[in-house]
């Protein structure tokens, strides 16, 4: 386990962005709420791919071409171009989970640098920050398209620390998501899990040396508060 990290990077989407919402963006185009979930994860999985095989792809390209195919067997209210324009538009208008502020807050008062690292636009955390008053909390937002792959390859946790002039070891990744979590594990980045919903955590992806129920219990589980 790493030691006094210096930097905490987060992921975004889902970790700190409330996506429950994204559901009713599919029930207005006429498609069922659930398939907003399945969605999701066929981006991750075709990013993933192309990640795996060599290549970058953009996060909002992948999306719409997936939910293209997703939404294409359903009896849709609207043109499907239309449908896909809807759907994705979505996603810059979430919101933070009630826990990110509060913790975001508490961990740059206690000293740490707080950037973000995406596998989608740094534009979106730009606009999800913005509304609730943390944008000058974070010293940068960055984006995997700005780096040679995607999360969970270590290249882009790399990027991050040479972003950051920091050395990977002297950071922490906080992120909901086990592979996210795996990836900067195996990058050399001490790890935070979020697990706001009680889940178990595979036991083939490397532990994290934290587990927290929400942002706002994290400062002191680093020791950032008094317990």
């Amino acid at each position: 386990m790493n030691t006094a990290p210096s930097v905490i990077v987060f992921d975004v989407n889902q970790t700190l962005s409330d996506m429950s919402p994204m559901g009713e963006r599919f029930a207005e185009v006429g498609a069922p709420a659930q398939l907003a979930k399945l969605w999701f994860a066929m981006l991750l999985r075709d990013g993933f791919a192309l990640t795996a095989a060599g290549g970058n792809g953009a996060f909002a390209e992948i999306g719409a071409e997936a939910l293209r195919g997703l939404l294409a067997s359903s009896d849709l209210g609207m043109d499907l171009d239309q449908a896909v324009e809807h759907v994705t538009a979505g996603m810059a208008g979430l919101g933070l989970h009630p826990d990110v502020p509060g913790g975001v807050r508490a961990l740059r008062a206690a000293g740490y640098r707080l950037v973000t690292l995406t596998n989608g636009s740094a534009q979106v955390a730009e606009k999800l920050f913005a509304p609730a008053g943390i944008r000058d909390q974070f010293e940068r937002l960055l984006s995997v398209e700005d780096a040679p792959a995607w999360k969970p390859a270590p290249a882009a946790y790399h990027y991050a620390a040479r972003a950051c002039g920091v050395e990977p070891g002297e950071m922490l990744l906080v992120a909901v998501h086990p592979w996210d979590i795996h990836g900067a594990a195996q990058a050399g980045l001490a790890t935070a899990w979020i697990n706001r919903t009680g889940s178990t955590y595979p036991a083939y992806f490397s532990a994290p040396d934290y587990t927290v129920a929400s942002l706002d219990i994290l400062p002191e589980a680093l020791g950032a508060v008094p317990a």
